[in-house]
């Protein structure tokens, strides 16, 4: 059988607010690399917070604006 605990509202109140604060730590990832490679912090901000896995993608397989064209 399963287990089923019951959460107040409080603790859910809680348990949102965790969430949403771990989502946003995880948006800076892509927006930081993107950064380093002369790209938009915002914009790879804004679309990793809606889907963080093609921005993570993306941001890694972009090119690099800083890098010296040969």
């Amino acid at each position: 059988m399963f287990t089923v605990y019951a959460v107040s509202t409080f603790g859910w109140t809680l348990m949102a607010i965790a969430f949403l604060i771990i989502w946003v730590a995880i948006a800076f990832w892509p927006a930081r690399v993107a950064n380093r490679k002369g790209h938009s912090f915002i914009g790879y901000f804004l679309f990793s917070l809606i889907f963080f896995p093609l921005a993570l993608i993306t941001a890694y397989l972009v090119r690099d604006r800083r890098a010296a064209a040969y």
